[in-house]
């Protein structure tokens, strides 16, 4: 599938028959290899030259914003697919591929009546795609809470012994809690353990003899018990510390310790039923903002062809979609330029070569023709 098109009308001197069938005939001979459809757009209402100018003054900027939401929505189609190792599927318009979609595009009359004064048309595809960015939001910001809140839980049982979670390291065999005797949670760094095997006892008084037991390694701590009266528990933190032992605040509570587990787990249900809900959000809703964005991309044409090429009746344009290869573009402006009247493209040339309208509503260099770039991926 190509990711660039380009969107060209050409004026029509005899007859849009003639004319397709001569810029087929000149592509097929001298750029064989890029892919041309006739981009089909109905005859929309025209309204005044006054109110094409001031819609033309919009047409660029409105663009960009269509052409962003759309892209955003794939990018976050994309990173969704990705964390869910779902292979990538293509993206389509009511089951149609988008590529498809541009290059037989069909305007929807039912969705946008071609006797509607195009500034409505505009403004509500633009009222449309804004919705939808908005929605898109607000449904991301919810996965991402979800997904923050999980990170959070996962960075504390898996981060290192001095600052993770340790409900899930500790037996209820390994704590001693009676009316004298507390057992405290030491981690010690990995390096230091001889010192601390041979040094815990003396710490403070009325520490238990060899009551401290390994419970865990990582990288960095090992994490130890020690078992001594609950009175000298603070002098001893103090000790501790003084020799470079933290001491962790721990209390063992099977309770506290259902309760996180089962709050994971309605964390992990949460975020995979979020992230499907919005994966088939973002699918339906890139169909959505595509299709938009073709009719807007039609409005488009229409409008700039009208200003170039002048008012209906006469004279009137032949649209159409290519995809030259990056080596082939010149050769293909080449052509394009090539069944353009001379006089009017004298006409349409830059202000500085010496033309009397240029920069008209294009995002690309003058040309004597209308023509804007369409990157779908």
């Amino acid at each position: 599938m190509a990711s660039r098109y380009w969107v060209v009308s050409l004026p029509v001197q005899s007859s849009a028959s003639t004319l397709w069938n001569n810029l087929q005939d000149q592509i097929s001979k001298h750029s064989f290899d890029t892919p041309l459809y006739r981009f089909n757009i109905p005859n929309l209402r025209v309204g005044t030259l006054d109110s094409l100018l001031a819609l033309s003054d919009d047409l660029l900027k409105s663009n960009t914003f269509i052409e962003g939401v759309s892209h955003k929505i794939r990018r976050q189609i994309e990173e969704l697919e990705r964390v869910s190792g779902l292979e990538t599927n293509a993206l389509t318009v009511d089951g149609v591929p988008v590529d498809s979609y541009l290059t037989r595009f069909v305007w929807d009359e039912a969705k946008y009546p071609t006797m509607s004064p195009l500034r409505e048309i505009v403004d509500g595809i633009h009222t449309q795609v804004a919705k939808i960015e908005d929605d898109l939001k607000v449904r991301v910001a919810e996965y991402n809470n979800v997904r923050g809140q999980l990170n959070a839980i996962n960075r504390k049982q898996s981060g290192s012994l001095a600052v993770r979670d340790l409900s899930n390291l500790v037996k209820p065999e390994d704590i001693i809690t009676s009316e004298h005797l507390v057992t405290l949670l030491a981690v010690v760094p990995k390096y230091s353990q001889k010192d601390w095997l041979s040094s815990y006892e003396t710490l403070t008084t009325y520490v238990v003899p060899r009551s401290s037991k390994k419970l865990y390694e990582d990288n960095e701590y090992a994490l130890y018990t020690v078992t001594l009266f609950g009175r000298v528990a603070d002098n001893f933190r103090t000790s501790a510390r003084e020799r470079g032992f933290q001491v962790r605040d721990f209390e063992y509570s099977p309770e506290a310790q259902e309760s996180r587990k089962q709050e994971l787990e309605k964390l992990v249900q949460d975020q995979y039923m979020l992230r499907s809900s919005l994966l088939q959000w973002c699918y339906a809703s890139y169909g959505e903002v595509f299709s938009s964005w073709m009719h807007f991309c039609a409005v488009r044409v229409f409008a700039e062809s009208i200003l170039r090429y002048g008012l209906p009746p006469s004279p009137s344009f032949l649209a159409c979609v290519l995809s030259p290869s990056v080596k082939g573009e010149k050769k293909v402006r080449s052509i394009l330029e090539g069944l353009c009247d001379s006089a009017n493209s004298t006409y349409w040339k830059t202000e500085d070569e010496g033309g009397a309208m240029a920069g008209l509503g294009s995002d690309t260099d003058a040309h004597p023709y209308v023509s804007f770039t369409i990157n779908i991926a």
